[in-house]
């Protein structure tokens, strides 16, 4: 009895030890580690940029949101043209490779911004409100970042009006600077009309000049009609250099007097 009783003990103490190895093996099975034994990097994301734990991470493909910074350039100074010497080598370059020297103060392409005294005004602004004027749509490209800009890049020349300008003395003075680069010569009084009060072949490429200018007011950011000064450095002629040097590489200087002008458009014979 007494053998047989102790064997009933050491059977009911090996089923207690089964139970308690089940019940550790339950509370501690992998993946369930106590809060304390979470390693500490998991701990300290937030001091090194990352999310603290249990917060996600901010995602790291496309989201399908476009995101960029517009880039604004310098805007060219005309008040810094005689002092800064970068900005008139640059424009002198400019100048030089389109034939003209002095009667023009400066070249600036459409999608550029300049200023004269105290006034900034950008290329595409002007032509904006041009355009308005002409019942036309000027046409821009929205790019990845927001921004607008011109279509198509082109070159202008300025002018800054002075006390005493007239429009036809301004082109005068260009048309004359150009054929110069060309080594031909052009009269002080090549504009004037010849016998019988009948335009010259200069007069007309000059009158012809007004319609493809723009007359543009800095002070009241307007596009206006005439050049009468209301303060210094109020009013730019600006000029489309593509339209008005392909007219004129297209005459033959030694027979400019057979143009045809009829206040709007011009033509030029086959043959000069």
């Amino acid at each position: 009895m007494l053998r047989n009783r102790g064997k009933g003990k050491n059977w009911i103490a090996g089923v207690c030890v089964l139970a308690a190895a089940l019940i550790l093996v339950i509370l501690f099975r992998p993946g369930d580690a106590p809060e304390e034994d979470v390693p500490e990097a998991q701990l300290t994301q937030k001091q090194d940029g990352g999310s603290q734990p249990g917060t996600p991470d901010p995602p790291t493909g496309d989201s399908g949101v476009v995101t960029g910074k517009i880039k604004k350039e310098a805007p060219i100074q005309y008040n810094e043209l005689d002092n800064n010497e970068p900005l008139n080598t640059m424009m002198t370059d400019r100048k030089k490779s389109l034939g003209i020297k002095k009667s023009l103060d400066m070249i600036v392409k459409s999608d550029e911004t300049f200023t004269v005294g105290k006034n900034t005004v950008s290329m595409q602004k002007i032509l904006e409100k041009a355009f308005v004027e002409k019942g036309q749509v000027f046409e821009e490209e929205i790019a990845d970042s927001g921004e607008t800009s011109p279509s198509k890049i082109n070159a202008y020349g300025i002018y800054v009006v002075q006390p005493g300008d007239n429009i036809w003395n301004i082109h005068f003075r260009i048309l004359k600077d150009y054929y110069a680069s060309k080594g031909i010569r052009i009269e002080q009084l090549a504009d004037e009309p010849g016998s019988g009060g009948k335009s010259s072949g200069v007069g007309k490429i000059l009158k012809f000049s007004e319609t493809m200018v723009i007359i543009y007011n800095m002070v009241e950011e307007k596009v206006t009609q005439d050049i009468n000064i209301i303060e210094p450095l109020s009013k730019v002629v600006v000029y489309n250099m593509d339209a008005v040097f392909s007219l004129l590489e297209e005459v033959n200087f030694e027979n400019v007097d057979r143009l045809q002008f009829d206040g709007k458009n011009i033509w030029i014979p086959a043959n000069t």
